[in-house]
């Protein structure tokens, strides 16, 4: 399919739309749990998992999704994954019980999973390596990016309007006419050398990311050092190492060692990627909370006191697209990452008798800037040099390597928060003083990560990664 200049913009409207409602629906549903908690009767302990099972699912399948989309075809992958989506959101909304809500949200997050990396290779194979990409990334980077603040707007929103139902009701449109739509817009796109399926591979990655996910996730209810938690992360392990191992020694790789792995820029892009994770799960879920908790907002109010974060999110990913364009990718991944380690420590500042104008608003535009920053090189960094047949495994890795440091993020800083706050219950301060002072020194340590990632990227990062556009001829240098 040849793609004009207009048709490949709407194709890259159609994909762009597609990661937002992925991205959106990881946060969409939390402001959304309370009404949800009621009206399925979930126990406090089980609630978490309407998120978690999505977070697992999606975090455990994407290095597998994105070597589907390269054997089996990249639009093939993203239809499958829509229409997956699209159904299991329909589940989720006409839920009688929590078993039904919590397997819906697991297969939801499965579409997600096929999904996703496979719009992200299509953006790759549709638009150059150099100025048409970066700006074609940065559209995609503000999207992605201002997802998260998105959901929880558009949760709130939708729960207070319309009940905790359309959070999920929502994605079935946009979903069935995304899959519509994409046969006539998209090209088809696969790796056509490919005749072999790594199954003991596919099986081993697959187990080992779903089963560490689970653990991060749970660690927090049944102890970091329990016995519990431990099995499960050797588990994890095991498999993982079972991973490489059977990768090393198999014709047709799912991931080909050393390979995509001797370029030292993706290594630093993705641990790089993982650590923003981790940061920034942390800024989403503390500020929300510390909102609602601690200065009393409604859902509804909490969600519009983001909308400052999203549109700077949306304003910065055009700028570092530009930026990139000009400087490289390594210049403005280090500036969005110490950007996004100074508006978390200036977060970490909070107050129990604090205001919006004092205490959030000028660091949420700071780490928005920050996030448009990181997010937009680092895709661009990902999939820049890579050999068009391995473009859907480079798109799930970066997206395993956000998913799997969110999860591992905000588990640590959840369990940070919670001792701190406990330890400062016993000395008889106020609840509103406890939680504040928890969610404090979590934003200190979700600010630490983003200074490490930003000291990654300076020694892993190739110094001229996709490099300043020369004439219209982009030389990526990847070591």
């Amino acid at each position: 399919m040849s793609q004009t200049h207009e048709r490949k913009w709407l194709a890259l409207a159609l994909l762009a739309a597609a990661q937002f409602v992925v991205v959106l629906d990881a946060s969409i549903v939390n402001v959304a749990l309370p009404s949800i908690g009621k009206a399925l009767d979930f126990s406090q302990d089980n609630l978490s998992w309407v998120v978690n099972a999505y977070t697992l699912t999606f975090g455990g399948f994407l290095l597998l999704g994105g070597r589907m989309a390269d054997l089996l075809g990249r639009r093939r992958l993203f239809i499958s994954g829509l229409i997956l989506f699209a159904g299991a959101s329909l589940a989720g909304g006409l839920a009688q019980s929590d078993v039904w809500l919590i397997a819906a949200r697991a297969v939801q997050g499965l579409g997600a999973a096929l999904l996703s990396p496979a719009a992200l290779s299509l953006v790759t194979e549709i638009f150059e390596e150099g100025a048409e990409r970066n700006k074609a990334l940065g559209v995609w980077g503000a999207v992605a990016g201002s997802g998260g603040a998105a959901g929880v707007l558009l949760g709130g929103m939708l729960t207070q309007w319309a009940g905790w139902e359309w959070v999920l009701f929502v994605n079935v449109p946009i979903g069935l006419a995304a899959a519509f739509l994409a046969p006539r817009l998209l090209p088809e796109s696969k790796n056509e050398g490919a005749r072999h399926f790594d199954i003991a591979g596919a099986v081993t990655i697959t187990a080992g990311l779903s089963l560490l996910v689970y653990s991060l996730v749970n660690a927090n209810s049944a102890g970091w050092a329990s016995t519990e938690t431990l099995s499960l992360i050797a588990g994890a392990v095991v498999l993982i190492v079972a991973f490489v191992l059977v990768e090393l020694r198999t014709k047709a790789p799912l991931v080909p060692f050393p390979g995509i792995f001797r370029v030292r820029t993706i290594v630093g892009i993705n641990v790089t990627g993982l650590l923003l994770a981790m940061a920034l799960f942390s800024m989403f879920f503390f500020i929300s909370l510390y909102m609602q908790q601690v200065l009393g907002y409604d859902a509804l109010k909490a969600g519009v006191a983001y909308l400052p974060l999203a549109l700077g999110i949306i304003v910065s990913a055009g700028l570092a697209s530009s930026l990139i364009t000009k400087f490289g990718v390594k210049p403005v991944l280090v500036l969005g990452m110490l950007l996004i380690a100074v508006g978390l420590f200036w977060f970490a500042q909070i107050s129990p008798g604090g205001t919006y104008l004092g205490d959030i608003l000028f660091p949420a535009i700071i780490s928005a800037l920050g996030l448009g920053f990181a997010f937009v090189p680092m895709t661009v960094g990902a999939v820049a040099g890579v050999e068009p047949h391995e473009a859907g495994l480079a798109s799930g890795l970066i997206n395993t390597s956000q998913q799997v440091g969110g999860a591992l993020g905000l588990a640590i800083l959840a369990a940070v928060a919670n001792s701190r706050t406990d330890s400062v219950v016993e000395t008889g301060a106020s609840m509103p003083v406890a939680l504040t002072e928890g969610f404090q020194t979590a934003l200190l340590v979700g600010s630490a990560f983003a200074v490490v990632g930003a000291i990654i990227a300076v020694l892993f990062v190739g110094s001229k990664d996709v490099a300043p556009d020369q004439g219209g001829e982009p030389v990526p240098v990847l070591a």
